[in-house]
C-alpha cells in the first residue's frame, strides 16, 4: 500500500488550515463509554441480585445466615482467582471478544441460580458468575485507555462506575416487586436475560476507534495526543511488548515491587471492603438492626445508592477539573480518593444515633464517599506499562476484590457472634481509614511504571 505523502505545517495551504481548524471533532467516544456504563449496571446487577432475593431465598432453601454469608463470598472466589488468566485472555484476544464472551457466560450463570433447588446448585453458579465477570473491569480500563485521552479519563472511569450504583439504586424497588409478585426466582430470569440480550448489542456496535465509522480524524488526533492509543498504536504496543520479553510469571511480582501499584491495591481493597457491605449486607442490615419493613427497605435503600451515584461522578469531574487546573496527576488523582476514603470512615457513627432517617443520612455520606474514591482504575491506566494494561488491571482488580471474600465473611462473624451489626461497621470503617493512609503513604508519584531487566 503506497504511504501517504508527509507534509510540514508550512506546506499545509492557508486554506486547508481554516478547514482543519473549523471541522468539529466527532463524539465517537462517548458512544463507547454508554456501552461501558451499561454492561456495568448489568455486571453490578446481576453480582448483586443475591442480596435482594436473600430474604425469600433463605427461608425456601433452609438457609441461615452464616452460610448466606458464605454464599455471598464465595462468588469473589472465584472472580478473584480468574483475574490474572482473566487479564491475558484480555491482552491476546482484545476488548470486543473478551466482553462479549465475559457478559453472555457471566448472564448465563445468573440465569441458571434461578433455576436451583439447594446450597450446591447455587453454590456452583455463583463460582461460574466470578469466573465469567473477571475480565469486566479490565476490559473497561483498558477501553478507557483506548478511546480517552488522560484528561477525560477520570470523568469516563467515573461515568461507567456510576453505572455499578445507578442500577441498584433505580431498579431495586421494581426488584423488590417483581419478588413479592413472582417469587424470588423472577428476580435471576428477568437480570440474566438482559445480559444475554446486552451481549449481543455489545457485539454489534463496539468498535476499536480507528475502526469506528463515527470517529472522524479530528477525534482520533485528539484522543492520541492525550495518551490513548489509537488500535493499530495499541496493536503495536502490545506486540512489541510481547515480542521482547514475553509473558513470565515472574513479571506479577516485578509489578508489585512497584509502590505504584502495591498502595492503589490496597486502598482499592479498602473502597472495595464499603462497597461490598452495601451490596450484600446492606438490606438485611435494614430489616434486622433497624427493623424495617420490606416495602420501607426498597425505599430507603434508593437513598445510598444515589448518592454513590453522585459521589462518582463528582469525584471523575474533580479529578479531571484539577487536571485541567494544571495540578499534577499526584494530586488531581489522588485527592478525591482520599478525602473519599476519609469521609466513608464516619460510617461508624450510624452505631451511635436511633433515627432510622439519621442512619440512612449517615449511610448515605459514607456511599457518596466511597463513590468519590471509586476512581481507582483511572490511575491503572496511568501507570500500567505498555503492553501490559490487561495483566497490571488483573493484578489490581484481584486485589481489590479481595474485598468480596473478606469482608461478607467477616461481617458474617461478627453479627453470628454478636448478633449486632455495631462491630461490622467499625470493621467497614477502620478498612476505610487504612486505604486513605496507603495513598498517602504509599503510592508515591502517579506515573508510568517501567520494567527494567
Amino acid at each position: 500500500m503506497p504511504q501517504p505523502i508527509q507534509t510540514s505545517p508550512a506546506d499545509v495551504p492557508l486554506q486547508q488550515d481554516a478547514t482543519v481548524s473549523t471541522t468539529r471533532r466527532s463524539k465517537a467516544r462517548y458512544q463507547i463509554l454508554a456501552l461501558l456504563a451499561v454492561g456495568t449496571m448489568i455486571n453490578y446487577l446481576d453480582r448483586t441480585v443475591l442480596g435482594i432475593a436473600a430474604p425469600q431465598l433463605t427461608k425456601e432453601l433452609g438457609i441461615n445466615a452464616a452460610l448466606m454469608g458464605l454464599l455471598f463470598s464465595v462468588f469473589s472466589w472465584s472472580y478473584v482467582a480468574a483475574q490474572i488468566p482473566g487479564g491475558l485472555f484480555l491482552d491476546r484476544f482484545g476488548s470486543k471478544l473478551t466482553y462479549f464472551l465475559s457478559m453472555t457466560f457471566w448472564s448465563l450463570c445468573t440465569l441458571a441460580q434461578g433455576l436451583v433447588h439447594g446450597v450446591g446448585g447455587l453454590f456452583a453458579f455463583r463460582l461460574g458468575l466470578g469466573v465469567s465477570e473477571a475480565p469486566c473491569f479490565p476490559t473497561n480500563s483498558r477501553v478507557v485507555a483506548t478511546w480517552f485521552p488522560q484528561s477525560e479519563r477520570a470523568m469516563a472511569t467515573g461515568t461507567y462506575t456510576v453505572g455499578e450504583y445507578i442500577g441498584l439504586a433505580f431498579f431495586s424497588p421494581f426488584l423488590f416487586m417483581l419478588m413479592g409478585a413472582f417469587g424470588w426466582r423472577s428476580l435471576f430470569y428477568v437480570v440474566g436475560g438482559a445480559g444475554i440480550v446486552f451481549g449481543v448489542i455489545w457485539w454489534m456496535f463496539y468498535r476499536e476507534p480507528r475502526d469506528h465509522p463515527s470517529a472522524n480524524q479530528e477525534e482520533l488526533d485528539y484522543i492520541e495526543a492525550g495518551g490513548g492509543l489509537t488500535h493499530r498504536k495499541q496493536a503495536a504496543d502490545a506486540t512489541h511488548a510481547r515480542a521482547k520479553t514475553g509473558f513470565e510469571w515472574r513479571t506479577i511480582g516485578r509489578l508489585l515491587k512497584h509502590r505504584q501499584l502495591t498502595g492503589i491495591c490496597l486502598g482499592q481493597f479498602a473502597g472495595n471492603s464499603t462497597l461490598v457491605f452495601f451490596l450484600t449486607w446492606f438490606p438485611t442490615y435494614l430489616a434486622t438492626e433497624r427493623h424495617m419493613a420490606w416495602l420501607k427497605i426498597g425505599f430507603f435503600a434508593i437513598m445510598p445508592f444515589i448518592a454513590a451515584s453522585i459521589g462518582v461522578m463528582f469525584g471523575g469531574f474533580f479529578s479531571d477539573w484539577l487536571l485541567r487546573r494544571g495540578k499534577s496527576p499526584n494530586v488531581a488523582r489522588k485527592l478525591p480518593i482520599i478525602a473519599g476514603l476519609l469521609l466513608a470512615s464516619t460510617i461508624i457513627l450510624a452505631n451511635y444515633v436511633e433515627s432510622n432517617v439519621v442512619v440512612i443520612a449517615i449511610l448515605s455520606v459514607a456511599f457518596f464517599a466511597q463513590g468519590m474514591a471509586a476512581l481507582g482504575w483511572t490511575l491503572v491506566s496511568d501507570i500500567a506499562p505498555d503492553g501490559l494494561l490487561g495483566v497490571t488491571g488483573g493484578i489490581f482488580n484481584f486485589a481489590a476484590n479481595l474485598a468480596g471474600i473478606v469482608t461478607p465473611l467477616v461481617v458474617g462473624f461478627i453479627v453470628a457472634a454478636t448478633g449486632s451489626f455495631v462491630g461490622a461497621l467499625v470493621f467497614i470503617g477502620a478498612i476505610a481509614l487504612i486505604g486513605a493512609l496507603s495513598y498517602i503513604f504509599i503510592v508515591g508519584d502517579i506515573k508510568r511504571i517501567v520494567l527494567v531487566d
